[in-house]
């Protein structure tokens, strides 16, 4: 009999976690739907190949599109604190230490505190969604994220009637994130809201995605995700949390203004002016598709802008 050492194991021979933990749930249910065990063993190892994500009840918010596989959205990233490729984030994020973490919240609030990461993500019900992400640069995937929504956290730390928005900052630490000692964006990193698209259902603080917790350059411990702005709007690794009377800055609003505006929503008819916003690549493939207004989710959030004009407010 061959026994492999930790060492001999390629990635690509391991089961993901999550299908691990699901084999004995999925191999019961497929019996109780008569498929039998062993069609269901086989079943259940195409899952495995193909990276699967079990769906399980769909919720409210989720989209039905083929889930990216965790190599996709653990490889190909955003994170300027990182480096500027897609390559980058992945390959200079090992050294960030997201344990021990806390996050301020502050402003216009009735009760200001700061919270240990650990209490806060006990404190709320987790809730995996499957959203649609487009990026700026065109790019897509469909993620499964796992978090909660920021509603239940500002309803905890009550507003006052003078906030109107949420600032966000994420940690400074050039000596883990190497892409802050260059001058390419001001640092740190900020990002705002209005406050009732903070308040959105739709609007989440992740906490992990595909059943882990979230990876170095995918925003650990903890990053926003605005699905109907996403590729604008997601700052990642927070640390604080400010409720203001005034718009709040924001970092690519600051560096480029011409090209980006504070609400920054998914809209094909606003082109950026380096390129087009009709069209986007799903990663994984090679077509490009068409993209939604909204990111797909006008139905959900277009109301929060009616009356607006959203080529001037881009």
């Amino acid at each position: 009999m061959l026994i492999k050492t930790q060492d001999d194991i390629k990635s690509s021979e391991i089961t993901p976690e999550h299908l691990y933990l699901n084999r004995r749930e999925f191999i019961r249910a497929a019996s109780a739907a008569g498929i039998g065990l062993a069609t269901a063993s086989l079943l259940h190892q195409s899952l495995i190949a193909q990276d699967h994500w079990p769906r399980g009840k769909k919720g409210p918010y989720d989209t039905d599109e083929e889930v990216n596989t965790f190599k996709e959205m653990t490889a190909y990233n955003n994170f300027y604190e990182f480096g500027t490729d897609k390559s980058d984030p992945a390959e200079n994020s090992g050294r960030f230490k997201p344990k021990p973490w806390t996050v301020r919240i502050e402003g216009e609030v009735k009760k200001p505190a700061t919270y240990d990461f650990e209490d806060l993500f006990k404190s709320h019900t987790m809730q995996d969604r499957i959203y649609r992400m487009r990026c700026v640069e065109g790019w897509s995937m469909i993620i499964p994220w796992r978090g909660f929504p920021l509603a239940d956290l500002i309803k905890k730390v009550e507003p006052t009637s003078k906030a109107k928005f949420v600032a966000f900052e994420t940690v400074y630490r050039p000596e883990e994130m190497p892409g802050q000692k260059r001058s390419v964006l001001e640092w740190p990193y900020v990002e705002g809201l209005r406050l009732d698209e903070a308040m959105h259902p739709l609007t989440i603080l992740a906490v992990g995605l595909y059943g882990k917790d979230l990876q170095n350059q995918n925003g650990a411990p903890l990053r926003l995700v605005v699905p109907w702005k996403y590729g604008f709007k997601g700052i990642k690794s927070i640390v604080k949390i400010k409720f203001v009377e005034q718009q709040s800055p924001t970092t690519w609003n600051i560096s480029a203004p011409n090209e980006y505006g504070f609400y920054s929503n998914v809209n094909p008819d606003v082109d950026h002016p380096r390129w087009s916003q009709k069209t986007e690549r799903r990663i994984g493939e090679f077509l490009k598709r068409k993209t939604l207004p909204f990111n797909g989710y006008a139905e959900q959030v277009a109301h929060l802008y009616a009356g607006m004009d959203l080529r001037k407010y881009f």
